[in-house]
């Protein structure tokens, strides 16, 4: 545990390499002309805007602990050796999402952006539930006690993201809360094209299988069972997005995916969300925490 006494924050995520990877590891995908999805390990970073101005983008979610330099190496592909962001947005905290986030602070100085319920755990004051390794899945989720559940610390690095849905520095993109997984997760949606950056309310591989997560073999599936502590809001939250029908998904893990493939998997998830997603055993089923 590193404590940074000149700017206030603590980085739990150092030393906390976790050897974890996929075919489509240190592969980046533009989705958009202005959003580009990058594969750091086992996670997915999003890049949200245009290489023609490299100081003017948003860097969303900071990857798998010890991953800063692998981040700093795909920017500057993506936007230039010298290129920063306006700021960072969070999904939320978890380990997989925040693991380079100080590191990148540091080097960066800018603003990180996350829902208020989320700020707990990114300013060292709660812990999140242990990884629930006795959950009905495969192998990455007997794995899942392994993984950190402490906060990282970014102290008054970190603000809570407007409350009327904008997302400072990202024009055209609001915020929605989609609670489950984490309390105050969020995804992010464009309007004008119907672009979601969905974090891990939904992802697009079954995510407790190491075999399917190593492949990244292609479904829509629920969010990752080790870690979601409330299903009942998290049903709500995938139910919020299918609604929004978007045209295009970058999720938290597993490839984006568009078009009607991504529309049929959403509204399959929602139909049969009871079976697809929700586990048959684990402590955080039916309501328990």
């Amino acid at each position: 545990m590193e404590l940074n006494t000149n700017n206030g924050m603590e980085d739990t995520m150092d030393h906390k390499f976790i050897p974890m990877t996929s075919l489509s590891s240190g592969l980046g995908q533009m989705v958009m002309p202005d959003l580009y999805c990058y594969t750091n390990q086992v996670v997915n970073i999003c890049l949200a805007g245009t290489p023609e101005k490299p100081y003017d983008w948003v860097l969303i979610d900071t990857g798998m602990p010890e991953s800063a330099n692998v981040i700093l190496n795909a920017v500057a592909e993506r936007f230039g050796k010298d290129s920063k962001p306006k700021a960072i947005v969070l999904t939320h905290g978890h380990f997989d999402h925040v693991g380079a986030v100080v590191d990148l602070v540091e080097k960066w100085e800018i603003p990180v952006y996350a829902h208020e319920a989320e700020l707990p755990y990114l300013t060292g004051k709660e812990s999140y539930p242990e990884p629930d390794g006795t959950v009905e899945g495969g192998l990455v989720a007997k794995l899942s006690p392994l993984f950190p559940n402490e906060p990282v610390n970014l102290g008054q690095h970190v603000t809570a993201l407007p409350s009327d849905g904008n997302i400072p520095f990202m024009d055209g993109w609001r915020w929605i809360h989609t609670p489950g997984h984490s309390p105050g997760h969020i995804a992010l949606f464009r309007e004008h094209d119907r672009s979601l950056i969905a974090g891990d309310a939904f992802v697009t591989v079954k995510q407790d299988s190491l075999f399917k997560v190593m492949v990244q073999d292609q479904e829509v599936n629920g969010p990752p069972r080790y870690l979601t502590t409330d299903w009942q809001l998290a049903k709500q939250s995938v139910e919020k997005l299918e609604a929004l029908k978007p045209s295009v998904a970058i999720t938290g893990h597993g490839l984006p995916m568009s078009g009607e493939e991504l529309s049929e998997g959403l509204r399959h998830l929602v139909e049969n969300f009871d079976s697809i997603a929700i586990p048959d055993y684990g402590h955080y089923v039916n309501g328990n925490q």
